[in-house]
């Protein structure tokens, strides 16, 4: 199969996904920048955060898939879009939006990430793109709710 630009791009996040160590965490790290321009551009809350992740699954499903296939790998190493998307869902549960709530939510989300408590690791089984991106969609949605009731309690 013949190398897709537009999905490479995708996948590794503007080449976060290329860091030679630790390119899950780059990748989250990554998607700090845009999240941050995101809720500042829409002066929303930040559950709001859930728009781009909601515009962006079915394309970084696909370029996932796409990264994957070329690759001849199930998740390929490079594939960090799936990081980005979890750790916009992680932001969206901040009750209040500072640096210490966007460190907790990416703190949080990589030790999800990395746990993969069920259904996480279900999800990871899935076929093809759907599977790269879908565990790292549920890891987001525990960070959140931890992040929540985190904010809930006012620790941060």
């Amino acid at each position: 199969m013949k190398s897709n630009p537009l999905a490479t791009v995708v996948a590794t996040w503007f080449g976060c996904g290329f860091a030679p160590k630790a390119p899950g965490t780059v990748g989250a790290l990554g998607a700090l920048p845009f999240a941050w321009l995101w809720l500042y551009t829409v002066q929303g809350p930040p559950w709001w955060m859930l728009i781009p992740v909601a515009l962006m699954t079915a394309p970084s499903i696909w370029a996932a898939n796409r990264v994957a296939t070329e690759r001849g790998s199930s998740d390929p190493q490079i594939v960090v879009v799936d990081e980005v998307l979890g750790t916009w869902i992680a932001i969206a549960g901040a009750t209040v939006l500072n640096w210490k709530s966007i460190a907790l939510a990416f703190l949080l989300f990589r030790l999800f990430d990395i746990w993969k408590p069920q259904p996480v690791r279900w999800l990871e089984g899935l076929h093809g793109g759907t599977g790269i991106v879908a565990d790292d969609l549920m890891a987001g949605v525990y960070a959140a709710v931890v992040l929540f009731l985190a904010g809930w309690f006012n620790l941060y």
